[in-house]
């Protein structure tokens, strides 16, 4: 088994590294591939140092069979076909194919077997925000069909990569420093303030964030779930948050929610409100689950119930998502 990391610089390429040590990933051999500028720098991979290749239109991805990419859209577009045309199968990070036909997009509690049917050798791997609420989504759909959904979400300033966390920690110090803040990656200063924009405004005044969860969320869940989101960014370093409100085709009770997402595989529940226990972005960062919290009715809506979850936006929502797509791929001999 040969494996490929494209974009291995980046924030999600090093998280990528770290889960497939983590979960002692069936590998025979790791290749990684970076930009121009990230070639020639070396990582440490279960003790042996590896060397970023250069990502090239060439035959070096021959024998590769599964490729984990996270270099951004336009690279995966570029590159898409010199890395499946000898067979490998291309895991992709970026938005560039979600909502292609021929491509499925896949969270893996939710959907795998959609993993069965890959015309392209790509599978998309859903945004960020996306995949931890259909994890979450999933567990009521078990018990009653979604009709719709409103969520607005806290995200974190990993969701910008490297360059987002970077930012907010160097606005830090030089607040400490009583200097002038630096704001480049985001549209205003992050640190003391939250930012209702993630990605560019479209025509109907929903930005492009907020329009992936609505489109990928169906796509996922094979659904005709109606998704209204509001995407904010907030000064927590990593881990996203998203407050949910679900409206189901009966009534479903707090308890019968709860019990559902306690027995789903990729969800921890820590709600016990009254000893101050919910979900939080400072205590999550670096897990692996989904977790879920402030399960209750909503007063609204006879048929709604309301949660609060948090996942680590750089594993569950990338890097770990797309490994535990590949191991699905290995597990169902598909690769």
């Amino acid at each position: 088994m040969k494996v490929a990391i494209v974009g291995a610089s980046g924030a999600v390429g090093q998280e990528f590294l770290k889960v497939l040590e983590e979960r002692n990933f069936p590998l025979d051999e790791l290749v990684l591939f970076g930009s121009a500028r990230s070639a020639g720098n070396k990582y440490t991979f279960k003790g042996k140092e590896l060397v970023v290749k250069e990502l090239c239109h060439n035959d070096d991805f021959k024998d590769i069979d599964i490729a984990l990419t996270s270099a951004g859209g336009g690279t995966s577009k570029d590159f898409a076909e010199t890395i499946t045309k000898h067979g490998a199968i291309m895991i992709d990070n970026s938005s560039a194919f979600r909502m292609d036909d021929d491509v499925p997009l896949v969270v893996p509690e939710v959907n795998a077997e959609d993993c069965k049917n890959i015309p392209r050798n790509i599978i998309a791997n859903p945004n960020c925000t996306t995949i931890q609420m259909v994890v979450a989504l999933k567990a009521l759909e078990n018990i009653s069909h979604i009709k719709r959904v409103h969520v607005s979400t806290y995200q974190s300033a990993s969701g910008a990569g490297a360059m987002g966390m970077a930012e907010l920690e160097q606005q830090v110090k030089e607040f400490a420093a009583n200097k002038d803040l630096t704001v480049e990656k985001f549209a205003h200063q992050l640190l003391f303030n939250v930012i209702p924009h993630i990605d560019v405004f479209t025509d109907n005044g929903y930005t492009k964030e907020e329009m992936k969860m609505y489109n990928e969320t169906k796509k996922i869940m094979h659904s005709d779930i109606e998704v209204s989101a509001t995407t904010v960014r907030v000064p927590v370093m990593r881990a996203h948050s998203e407050s949910v409100w679900a409206e189901t085709e009966r009534p479903v009770s707090p308890e019968e929610y709860r019990a559902e997402c306690e027995k789903t595989k990729g969800i921890t529940v820590i709600d016990t409100p009254t000893e101050k226990q919910y979900p939080m972005p400072f205590n999550l960062a670096g897990e692996d689950d989904v977790f879920v919290g402030r399960i209750r009715k909503d007063l609204s809506n006879p048929n709604g119930i309301t949660f609060w979850c948090v996942s680590d936006q750089i594993k569950k929502g990338a890097a770990l998502n797309a490994v535990q797509i590949a191991e699905y791929m290995i597990e169902q001999k598909l690769v």
